[in-house]
């Protein structure tokens, strides 16, 4: 019984067994297509993102080089305004040179003029001594043979002529006493003016410091790939310089006002904490509102310290732009406010109109708010301004006459000319410029140097000292004590300076051995 299932088991095994393994075989071919099948699908998968990744690095790589070429040429056409407004400058130069030159050869001119006048002069006056001295000679002969009644007459008319001379001396020396007292008089009243006119003068230089609370605050304003300092740039106007000092950024420019609304745009930014485009240009607007409501405010300002009234809106604004105006270092709206308030004060002590005196100090300089905006001198431009604005005539001329480019019509305008010749001379008002400086002490080192027995000389404190050391086999004590003398003499006759300066020459003797 058990041997023939065994036998039926075995024959089954051996039946089913080709089929079984049929079936496994077909089993791994699908699993084997399954898995090439999605091998193929991968590669596929992966070609195509090679594609796509490569089609973007193309993208990127071409607007990349689109950035890098605009940026170039934004900084060529930069170059190209820079280079002509560097000629521009360098042409004004010329000219004032030019025009100087022409001045010193007309007064050279009219000094040789003078000079061949007072020489005829003498020569007639030679001449005429001659003559009197013949016509003494011949009176002498003809008084000798005059009667006693005669000899009184010419006595009288001699004693008459006499007292005219006189008197005309008299006379004379009472005009230069009374001359000399009015200068007196003058400049104890412009002391006096100055004395009385306190005003601030803040120097608006050509760049701006923005403070950053860390130096993260660089990397958020650059943005990414530099869009929000561009979108910055772009909408102020102005160029931000991010180096490696520690915790700042520079705005430059020569605008101001441009400058001051990159700062408060730039400060509103960094308290919000949101920095994009998009808020980028919110801020500016905000920041350009107010700087416009500040112009304001100053030119009211200007008007409430100075006491001018009935001024036009549009004049009150452009006073206002003054404020961000610097002229050689020297605030241009307080140098206008400073000049009305001193012009008053002479025209108080002399009792002239101090309420007109003052509006036309007040708005001598007007032109310079729009300088920069149109062609002309600001003189030029002052004066269409207040034509434009209906100024009255006197006003006008006392702004056109503050620099001698016209005649002053009134001692109203004679005094607005004087008040700003003493607000922008007096020591500190005015900043010099740094080739200025650089000439003058040059200029003290050459004059040193130019002296015999002169080894090193050397100007120092901002040219306010030199300093010479002379060879002491060449120069005695004596010798030192005459050399100073004589270069102090030399450097005020050739040269104009603040302040004093301080000629130390210095002979020194050494004698130096070695203990071996």
């Amino acid at each position: 019984m058990l041997v023939p299932i065994i036998v039926t088991f075995a024959i089954t095994a051996v039946i089913t067994s080709p089929i079984f393994f049929s079936i496994g075989s077909n089993h791994r071919k699908k699993i084997a297509q399954q898995e090439l099948d999605s091998a193929e699908l991968k590669a596929k998968k992966v070609i195509e993102e090679a594609e796509k990744d490569s089609e973007r690095i193309k993208k990127d790589a071409v607007i990349e080089a689109k950035a890098e070429t605009l940026k170039q040429k934004e900084e060529a056409e930069k170059e190209i305004v820079y280079r002509k407004n560097e000629l521009k400058e360098t042409e004004r130069r010329i000219n004032q040179r030019q025009d100087l030159l022409d001045k010193r050869f007309s007064i050279i001119e009219e000094k040789e003029s003078s000079l061949t006048k007072k020489q005829k002069e003498i020569e007639k006056a030679e001449s005429t001594l001659k003559e009197k001295e013949v016509e003494k000679q011949n009176e002498l002969l003809r008084i000798s043979k005059m009667t006693e009644q005669e000899a009184k007459k010419e006595l009288m008319k001699n004693l008459e002529d006499e007292m005219k001379q006189e008197m005309a001396a008299y006379i004379i020396e009472s005009q230069n006493k009374a001359k000399y007292e009015v200068e007196k008089k003058a400049k104890t009243m412009i002391a006096e003016a100055i004395q009385r006119c306190a005003t601030d003068h803040t120097a608006e230089a050509t760049v701006s410091v923005v403070n950053l609370p860390s130096d993260d605050m660089k990397g958020r304003i650059i943005g990414r790939e530099g869009r929000n300092i561009k979108a910055i740039e772009t909408l102020t106007g102005i160029d931000i310089i991010i180096d490696d000092t520690p915790d700042v950024i520079v705005l430059s420019s020569f605008d101001p006002i441009r400058r001051e609304v990159a700062r408060i745009a730039i400060e509103r930014l960094m308290t919000d904490g949101r920095i994009h485009p998009g808020k980028i240009e919110e801020m500016v607007e905000k920041a350009k509102v107010e700087v416009a409501n500040t112009i304001k405010d100053e030119g009211e300002r200007a008007l409430y310290e100075t006491g001018v009234i009935n001024l036009h809106p549009d004049l009150v604004q452009l006073l206002g732009k003054l404020r961000y105006r610097t002229s050689y270092g020297q605030n241009v709206l307080n140098h206008s406010i400073e000049v009305a308030h001193i012009a008053g004060l002479l025209a108080s002590e002399l009792g002239l109109d101090v309420t007109f005196v003052k509006r036309a100090g007040l708005l001598h300089d007007i032109g310079k708010s729009v300088d920069h905006e149109a062609e002309g001198t600001h003189v030029e431009l002052g004066v269409e301004i207040l034509k434009k604005y209906k100024e009255s005539d006197k006003v006008i001329n006392a702004v056109a006459a503050h620099h001698g480019d016209v005649e002053p019509q009134t001692l109203e305008a004679i005094l607005v000319q004087a008040a700003d010749t003493v607000s922008a001379a007096r020591p500190g008002a005015r900043k010099e410029t740094v080739s200025t400086y650089i000439k003058r002490l040059q200029k003290l080192e050459e004059i040193c140097n130019g002296y015999k027995g002169v080894d090193k000389s050397y100007a120092i404190q901002a040219g306010r000292e030199v300093r010479i050391i002379v060879k002491p086999e060449e120069i005695d004590d004596a010798g030192a004590v005459l050399m100073a003398r004589n270069i102090a003499s030399q450097i005020e006759k050739e040269m104009n300076y603040p302040g004093q300066v301080k000629v130390n020459v210095i002979r020194e003797t050494r004698a130096i051995e070695t203990a071996k």
